[in-house]
Formats: structure tokens, C-alpha cells, sequence
């Protein structure tokens, strides 16, 4: 038998509430997950009710059955970060490959603070720099790119486009990809990445 104190500290993790819906979002019943874990049908439906609380070997069964860690039950929901404010001052300024000279562009988080992000966000400055300087990167899921001030062109697999102040283009960010600013009038852009 849990101690008040013991269980009036784990009550805000809601690790039970946390079990259920892990439940229900995969249509799965008690019986099936008892199956899954080796736990009984009655010992899971008292830990989704807070009635028990469960071992952290217990825990971590349940969990893998999720593809979840441990770290999914022990986020107190009142602590989450759901809100972030990122203060201008308080942005860091990093080149896009620190140690060359041969750089296409600057870049600044503009959520780095949020937790669980579902996406990234960055104000980048495009430079002027040569064609045959550029390097190309490629990373999993997709870009949004907005420009804000000047001329970009960017080179997506084979294809070029050019995007001017106020235009934006959404690209399939696997592709090999590179940014050159256009003429000589600065250029940044709002970059937005989903994995």
C-alpha cells in the first residue's frame, strides 16, 4: 500500500489516464493488451483507473507494447511547455556549416524552447555565393520556405526556381537541396521543417 504522500506525488503525472489513452487510440482492449504485456486484464484495467500504480518493470512492458519510453508517463502535463516565446535578443545566429568560408546562408531558431516540437522553424540570411561553391543537403520529410526580403534560388534535385519577396514554396525536403541568394540586395526567408 502506497503512502498519501507517495501517491499525492505521482497523481499529477496521470500515468493512468496516460495508459488508457495509449489504449484507445490503438482500438485495443484489456485482454488484448494483457496478452501483448503478460499482465491481467484486472491488474491493467486498476492501473488505468489509479487504483495501482505500476512498477517501473510493469511500466516499461506497457510501454514497448506502445513504442513509447518511460518518459511519456513521467511528463507532468502541467509543466509541459505548450506555449514558447523566443525574444529577438535572445536568438543565436549560426552559419548553415560552421568552419568555411563557403557559406549559403545564416540561420536562427525560432523555436527551440518549444518541447514535442512537430516542427522546426528558422529565419535563415541567404549570401551571395558562387554556383559551383554550393553544397547540397537532403534531410527526411518536407520544407516550407517563405521569403521575407530579396531574391532566393534554390536547386531541388535537377530543377531550379527562383522565389522573390512574398513568394513561398513547399518542397519534399529528402531531395537534394541548395539556397543562393539572387543579385545583391539581402535576402532572408521563414523556413519551416516537418520530419
Amino acid at each position: 500500500m502506497l503512502s498519501e504522500t507517495v501517491v499525492g506525488a505521482l497523481r499529477p503525472y496521470s500515468i493512468g489516464e496516460k495508459l488508457r489513452a495509449l489504449r484507445l487510440k490503438k482500438s485495443m482492449g484489456l485482454v488484448e493488451l494483457g496478452k501483448h504485456t503478460g499482465l491481467s486484464a484486472a491488474l491493467l484495467s486498476k492501473l488505468e483507473r489509479s487504483k495501482l500504480y505500476p512498477t517501473l518493470p510493469t511500466l516499461l512492458r506497457i510501454a514497448m507494447v506502445f513504442g513509447v519510453g518511460l518518459e511519456y508517463f513521467f511528463t507532468d502535463e502541467r509543466k509541459r511547455h505548450v506555449v514558447a516565446i523566443v525574444r529577438k535578443k535572445d536568438r543565436c545566429r549560426f552559419p548553415e556549416r560552421p568552419g568555411t568560408t563557403d557559406i549559403s546562408y545564416f540561420f536562427e531558431s525560432l523555436d527551440f524552447p518549444a518541447t514535442e516540437r512537430k516542427l522546426n522553424a528558422y529565419q535563415a540570411d541567404f549570401q551571395p555565393i558562387a554556383k559551383e561553391k554550393l553544397k547540397a543537403h537532403s534531410h527526411p520529410g518536407v520544407e516550407f520556405l517563405c521569403v521575407l526580403k530579396g531574391t532566393l534560388n534554390l536547386k531541388i534535385g535537377m530543377d531550379e526556381y527562383q522565389v522573390a519577396n512574398g513568394d513561398s514554396i513547399y518542397f519534399d525536403s529528402s531531395q537534394q537541396h541548395s539556397y543562393r541568394q539572387e543579385g545583391s540586395q539581402p535576402c532572408s526567408a521563414l523556413v519551416v521543417t516537418v520530419p
